[in-house]
């Protein structure tokens, strides 16, 4: 059992310890629902602090929070396994061809710092909630964001790249 732990990521582990408030403690799952909110994040801290989250950094702090909030808000019963761009997409009817749709991911993508990342994730993982039909991945989610200022490039061009998807039986031209 031991070993299984260690192999799982911070992030999924994470997701998990989230999903099991809702399921088991609801004092903390409370505190976590405030985490996203600046004037009551201190709330979630009791439990951040448990996972390592330097408190003082908000390149730490905000990622966690967000996600931990989301999941709390959403009443998340398991991690899913949509991107962000993809999820971002399903909200409107011609998806990815949507005008709305892609101004969402074009304000994403310009994002520079964790800070600015998390603030637009925060009303756009509430759209998603209320027209999704399908859970993120919050754990790949936590990781691309907590990543975001060492590999911003990468992380904007992954979401990019889940937002535009084509058939995986297509031919892509060069």
């Amino acid at each position: 059992m031991e070993t299984e732990i260690k192999n799982v990521s911070r992030s999924i582990a994470f997701v998990g310890f989230v999903i099991g408030c809702i399921e088991n403690d609801k004092g903390a799952a409370a505190a976590l629902r405030r985490a996203d909110n600046p004037s009551m994040e201190y709330q979630s801290w009791e439990y951040l602090a448990r996972w390592r989250i330097n408190l003082e950094k908000p390149n730490q702090c905000l990622p966690f929070g967000l996600i931990a909030a989301a999941i709390v808000k959403g009443k998340i019963r398991k991690n899913g396994s949509l991107g962000i761009g993809e999820a971002i997409a399903r909200c409107y009817p011609k998806g990815n061809n949507s005008d709305q749709a892609k101004s969402k991911l074009r304000r994403l993508l310009a994002c520079d710092t964790v800070s600015e990342v998390c603030s637009i994730l925060r009303p756009l993982l509430r759209l998603i909630e209320a027209k999704c039909n399908r859970v993120l991945n919050y754990a790949r989610l936590l990781d691309d964001i907590f990543y975001f200022e060492s590999d911003s490039l990468r992380t904007k061009a992954k979401w990019a790249q889940s937002f535009y998807r084509t058939d995986v039986n297509e031919e892509v031209s060069p």
